[in-house]
C-alpha cells in the first residue's frame, strides 16, 4: 500500500522526525495528564492540598516527620468524584509529632511545636492508635504555611494548564470568524473591524486584563474569561491575512460560481485550508495565557487563596530567596519557565513542519 502525500501526511511525517517536537508534545501530555488527576497523584489530596502544619513550616525538601491524625467529630464521605474535582474533605487534623508513646489506656505524643507532652484516649483511635499515625516525607519540602509542595505544585497544574485551554478557546471562538469576515469581505467591514483589533492591540496586554478583572471580579473561572478576552486579536489579524490571500485561489471562484453562499465559502472552503497558521498560534497564545495567569497571581488578581497557583506561589515565598530557602520560589517559577518553553518549542516546530514551502 503506497504512502499517502497528502499535506497533512507529509506534515505528520516531518514532526514525528523531529526530536525536540516530540518530547515537548510528551512533556505537554505529561503535565496534562498531572493536570487532570492532581487530586489523584497528590500526596495531600485535601481541597486545595491546604493542610497546614505551622510547626513545620519552610522545610527543605525530603523533610521527614511524623504525623498524628486526630478523627475529627463530622462524618464526612468523600466519593470518588468528589476528589477527582476538588479533593477529599478533610476528616483527620493533623499534628506533627516528635515521638509517641502507647500506654495501657492512652497515647502520649510529643508535639513537634513546643515539646510540650499530650495524651489521647485510646477510644478515640478504635483502641488502635498505630493507624492513625504515619511516617511522612514532604519531597519537596513545605512551605511557608507548612503545606506540602509537591501537593500544592500538581494541583496547580490544572490552574495554568487549564486556562490555556480556556483561554485559546474563547480567543478561537472569538477571532477566526471576525477576521474571516474581515478578510473576505473587505471594504468598511474590514475598515472597522481593523479599528477595533488596532484599539485593542494599542492597549498593554496586562493592564487590559487587570481591567477586565477587576470588572469581573477576582476569581478563579473570571482569570480564564479576562485572558481569553484580550488575546483575540492575535488570532483574528492571522486569519484576516490568511484570508485575503487565500479568497483569490480558483477554488473559490468555483464556489462563487456554483452559487455557494459567503457562509459556506468561508467556514467550508476556506478555513479548512489556513488551519496550519492557525494552530502555529494558538500554540504561542497557550504559553502567553499561562505567562499571563501566573503575573496575575503574581500581583493577587488571579486564583484567589487558598488556591494553588504557580504565580501565587512565587509571591509567597519570592523573599525567602535571600533568606536561604530560595527552593520555594525557585520550584514553582521552574515548573513555570519548563511548560511554556514547551509550548513555546512545540509551536515553532508546527510552524516548520507545516510550512509547505519548506
Amino acid at each position: 500500500m503506497s504512502e499517502s502525500n497528502s499535506l497533512w501526511h507529509i506534515a505528520l511525517r516531518k514532526f514525528k522526525r523531529n526530536k525536540t517536537g516530540l518530547f515537548c508534545l510528551a512533556y505537554i501530555i505529561f503535565c496534562g495528564f498531572i493536570a487532570i488527576f492532581c487530586y489523584l497523584l497528590a500526596p495531600d489530596n485535601s481541597s486545595n492540598a491546604n493542610q497546614m502544619h505551622l510547626e513545620i513550616h519552610s522545610k527543605p525538601p525530603g523533610f521527614n516527620t511524623l504525623i498524628l491524625k486526630l478523627p475529627t467529630k463530622n462524618k464526612i464521605s468523600n466519593n470518588f468524584f468528589d476528589t477527582f474535582l476538588n479533593g477529599k474533605m478533610e476528616t483527620h487534623s493533623e499534628i506533627p509529632i516528635k515521638s509517641y508513646t502507647l500506654k495501657s489506656d492512652h497515647l502520649e505524643i510529643i508535639q513537634s511545636s513546643d515539646g510540650l507532652v499530650k495524651t489521647y484516649p485510646l477510644s478515640i483511635f478504635n483502641n488502635n492508635p498505630k493507624s492513625f499515625i504515619e511516617n511522612k516525607t514532604f519531597w519537596l519540602g513545605t512551605d511557608k504555611y507548612g503545606r506540602d509542595l509537591l501537593s500544592r505544585l500538581l494541583v496547580g497544574a490544572r490552574i495554568s494548564f487549564f486556562i490555556g485551554f480556556i483561554a485559546v478557546f474563547i480567543s478561537l471562538v472569538i477571532g477566526i470568524p471576525i477576521g474571516a469576515f474581515a478578510g473576505y469581505f473587505g471594504g468598511k467591514i474590514d475598515a472597522f473591524i481593523m479599528w477595533i483589533i488596532n484599539i485593542t492591540w494599542s492597549i498593554p496586554t496586562l493592564l487590559l486584563v487587570i481591567a477586565i478583572t477587576l470588572a469581573l471580579g477576582k476569581g478563579f473561572w473570571q482569570v480564564f474569561i479576562a485572558v481569553g478576552l484580550t488575546m483575540w486579536v492575535e488570532v483574528a489579524r492571522v486569519v484576516r491575512g490568511q484570508v485575503i490571500t487565500t479568497k483569490e485561489q480558483q477554488y473559490v471562484e468555483a464556489a462563487k460560481a456554483l452559487g455557494f453562499s459567503d457562509f459556506r465559502i468561508i467556514f467550508k472552503h476556506i478555513l479548512p485550508n489556513i488551519l496550519a497558521p492557525i494552530i502555529v498560534i494558538s500554540a504561542a497564545n497557550f504559553a502567553a495565557a499561562i505567562l499571563i495567569e501566573s503575573g496575575l497571581s503574581f500581583l493577587g488578581i488571579g486564583a484567589q487563596p487558598p488556591t494553588p497557583s504557580w504565580g501565587a506561589m512565587i509571591k509567597n515565598h519570592y523573599n525567602y530567596i535571600v533568606l536561604g530557602k530560595p527552593y520555594l520560589a525557585i520550584i514553582p517559577g521552574l515548573a513555570i519557565m519548563s511548560l511554556v518553553m514547551a509550548f513555546m518549542l512545540l509551536g515553532n516546530t508546527l510552524r516548520d513542519v507545516l510550512d509547505v514551502k519548506s
